[in-house]
């Protein structure tokens, strides 16, 4: 699997953040991880462009217009979790892909530093 760090996603995020759009919660991103109905309802009026905007990696081994393509989620398709962050560090982590940890831990401090 060859998944790399999503540029326009890490944008997307700071974006999001500095526009206020976030939640600072400290819940299980399980709670808030949009499910297949949800992620199919906003591919219903958009497309794979901006569903990537939500996801921090991207498996290049993958058809791009394709789900599976997209890993890391952090939002529900309108803010930006704290839990989602924190499970992407995590999962990143976990899975040995730096560049994606490092941007989620990043964009979490970030989040932390708007929410005051």
């Amino acid at each position: 699997m060859s998944v790399k760090l999503n540029s326009a996603a890490v944008k997307h995020a700071k974006q999001l953040i500095k526009d206020g759009k976030i939640k600072n919660d400290s819940g299980h991103w399980s709670q808030h991880n949009p499910d297949t109905d949800a992620e199919n309802q906003f591919l219903d009026k958009h497309d794979y462009q901006e569903y990537a905007k939500w996801h921090l990696g991207e498996d290049t081994s993958m058809s791009e217009d394709t789900k599976g393509r997209y890993k890391f989620p952090f939002g529900d398709f309108k803010t930006v979790h704290r839990d989602g962050l924190l499970a992407a560090k995590e999962r990143a982590a976990q899975q040995g892909y730096h560049d994606i940890e490092k941007a989620a831990d990043e964009l979490e401090k970030e989040l932390e530093k708007k929410a005051g």
